[in-house]
């Protein structure tokens, strides 16, 4: 009996489950999850949680406390079903604040542990600004593993390794709306997909240069992205593209295999270098605007969620 794809996958690139749905994550056993603003807000609003959430609101010192508790609390179940990794946001409204990023990852640190979850099964997901990967830096050096998300550009993930972070995620179904939105009649369709071009480029160069950053490719739109992408580090999928692979049968072919390192790495970017490569990419400066618009939108969906919970 032929083998389906979801399986294949997991042999040959590290399965991590998008969503903050525990039925989905018991059912598909992957290695890691990922959860954002926008997924904790689903979580956060099951019937079955709310008594329990309600509890939170009321003993929380205020809603940014209560965020936390809240995102902790789901991150801290997760981390129970699954042996590796579990994703946990910074306030999108930090992105550009460094400081208080720092302030707020040693914040999400410490909850963890309160609830049994050692430091060295969380990734503190922060937004690929400048701002962001300079908290990441200092977290790393600190011995806390971060996860640099909302990245459409070949200068933030460059950034990112100079840095030493542990895990990116790049963009792929995202960067792929902005191309089609552009240029409707086009064929994005396999290898021409400009977000699965995106993350080989990434992965090629990270791999030829001996850098140890995860390449995890996020925000898929269908399985032929990820199919493109078959032996990538990691790959976040939702339930409902991992439920495709599970019901697919025939071969998976591995696109991307890593190599030993064969050049220097580059000189790192200063900040103007940065600033000017993502002024000139107008893909990713509207991308990375917008999904922190997003996250943020659903961040105050949640916040407006706590606040009546706490009446």
């Amino acid at each position: 009996m032929a083998e389906d794809l979801l399986t294949q996958l997991k042999a040959m690139t590290t399965v991590v489950a998008d969503t903050g749905d525990l039925d989905a994550i018991r059912r598909f056993s992957p290695t890691d999850a990922t959860t954002n603003p926008s997924l904790i807000l689903q979580a956060a609003q099951q019937d079955e949680r709310r008594a329990r959430l309600a509890a939170i609101a009321k003993s929380a010192n205020d809603i940014d406390d209560a965020l936390d508790a809240v995102a902790v609390e789901i991150g801290s179940e997760i981390s129970s079903l699954v042996p590796g990794y579990v994703s946990t946001e910074v306030s999108a409204r930090l992105s550009f604040n460094s400081e208080a990023t720092l302030a707020r990852a040693h914040s999400l640190i410490e909850r963890y542990a309160q609830h049994g979850v050692s430091a060295d099964r969380i990734l503190i997901k922060i937004a690929s600004t400048w701002e962001g990967i300079r908290a990441a830096k200092v977290l790393e050096r600190e011995g806390i593993r971060t996860n640099l998300t909302l990245l459409f550009n070949f200068a933030q993930a460059q950034a990112c390794a100079d840095s030493g972070v542990t895990l990116i995620s790049p963009f792929v179904g995202r960067i792929l709306d902005w191309h089609k939105a552009q240029d409707p009649s086009a064929d994005f369709s396999g290898d021409n997909d400009p977000g699965v071009q995106s993350v080989k480029r990434i992965y090629d160069h990270y791999k030829g240069h001996g850098y140890s950053t995860i390449v995890m490719g996020a925000s898929f739109r269908n399985t032929g992205e990820i199919k493109a992408l078959a032996g990538c580090d990691r790959l976040t999928i939702s339930p409902s593209l991992l439920e495709e692979l599970a019901q697919e049968t025939g071969s998976l072919e591995r696109r991307l295999r890593s190599c030993d390192a064969e050049t220097r790495a580059p000189e790192p970017q200063d900040e103007p270098e940065f600033r000017w490569s993502m002024n000139e990419d107008a893909m990713a400066t509207e991308k990375l605007a917008e999904g922190i618009r997003k996250f943020m939108a659903d961040q105050r969906k949640l916040e407006t969620l706590l606040g009546e919970l706490r009446k």
